[in-house]
C-alpha cells in the first residue's frame, strides 16, 4: 500500500483536497505547527490555496489558525476533582511515578503537591525503603503515608476546590518555611509554544508557584496528552522548572521548546 507520504512528490492542485488536507494535518501532528509558505512550496501550490484548507480544516476543529499557519487545537480541560481523575490512564501515570522515584535519593526533603500521578509515587515509596522527608498538601498522599516509617509532614490550610487537599494564605506560609531538595508537581495542560503551565484555580496555581520558589528542584509530572491541554490559570513558565517527567516522548516541538529552555526531558 502506497504511503501518504509519497505523494509529497504529486503537485498540489493534482491532489484531492481531502488528501492535500489529510497530508497538512499529519504534518501538524508531527511538528505542532504549520506554516502557510512552506505548505505552499511543499505541495506546489498558491498560499491562498493553503489558507482556504486551513480554514476548512479550522471550521472542522481539527486545527487553529495562527498567525502564518496554524497550530493544534488544545483541549480546554475543566475543573475536576482527583476523585473523578484517579482512576484514569493509571498505567500512564504509573510509569512516570517510577521514573520520577528513581530520581529520589536517600536524605531528599520532598515535596508532593495535589496531583494524581503523586499518588502513584506514595504508593512507590510507601513500599519502598527510601530514608526521605516528605511534605504534602494532598490528602489521598497523607493517607496512603500515615503509616509509613518515613518523615512525613503535611501542610494544612483551606481546603481546595475538590477538597483534595490544602492551600490558601496558610498553607503558603507554611511553605515558605522550607527548603526542598526536589518538588513534584501536577499539571493540568502545558503550552509550549505561549510559555504557560496551567492548573485550574488560581488559588491551587499560587500554592504550586509557593512550592517552586522553595525548591532547589522542581519537576512537572504529566501524561503526553497533557501536552495538547489548557488549564484555566496559568502558574509558570517553563524555565521555572528543573525537568519534565512524562510517560513517552512527546511532538518534536515540544521537545525543542523543552531544550530551548533548559528543561530536562524525562519519559519510560
Amino acid at each position: 500500500m502506497t504511503s501518504a507520504r509519497s505523494h509529497y512528490n504529486i503537485p498540489g492542485d493534482i491532489m484531492f483536497v481531502e488528501e492535500r488536507q489529510s497530508l497538512i494535518l499529519e504534518e501538524l501532528h508531527e511538528k505542532g505547527k504549520v506554516r502557510v509558505k512552506e505548505l505552499s512550496e511543499r505541495f506546489q501550490v498558491s498560499e491562498d490555496l493553503i489558507r482556504k484548507d486551513l480554514t476548512a480544516l479550522e471550521e472542522k476543529g481539527q486545527l487553529k489558525k495562527a498567525y502564518g499557519g496554524a497550530v493544534m487545537v488544545k483541549e480546554n480541560v475543566h475543573r475536576k476533582i482527583a476523585a473523578q481523575r484517579k482512576h484514569v490512564h493509571t498505567a500512564e501515570k504509573q510509569r512516570i511515578a517510577e521514573k520520577a522515584m528513581s530520581m529520589i535519593q536517600d536524605g531528599d526533603i520532598i515535596f508532593l503537591d495535589i496531583s494524581t500521578v503523586n499518588i502513584e509515587l506514595a504508593k512507590l515509596l510507601n513500599n519502598g525503603t527510601k530514608k526521605i522527608t516528605i511534605v504534602t498538601n494532598m490528602l489521598d498522599v497523607m493517607n496512603l503515608l500515615v503509616k509509613s516509617d518515613m518523615s512525613v509532614i503535611f501542610i494544612g490550610g483551606e481546603l481546595d476546590y475538590g477538597r483534595d487537599g490544602f492551600i490558601g494564605s496558610l498553607a503558603m506560609e507554611m511553605v515558605k518555611n522550607f527548603r526542598f531538595d526536589k518538588a513534584f508537581m501536577g499539571v493540568v495542560g502545558v503550552d509550549v509554544h505561549e510559555n504557560a503551565v496551567m492548573t485550574y484555580m488560581a488559588n491551587d496555581g499560587m500554592m504550586k508557584k509557593a512550592i517552586i520558589k522553595r525548591s532547589r528542584n522542581s519537576y512537572m509530572m504529566c501524561e503526553e496528552e497533557k501536552f495538547t491541554q489548557l488549564g484555566n490559570y496559568t502558574y509558570a513558565e517553563l524555565e521555572d522548572f528543573t525537568g519534565v517527567i512524562t510517560n513517552q516522548q512527546p511532538a518534536k516541538d515540544v521537545c525543542k521548546a523543552f531544550a530551548e529552555h533548559d528543561l530536562q526531558l524525562y519519559y519510560a
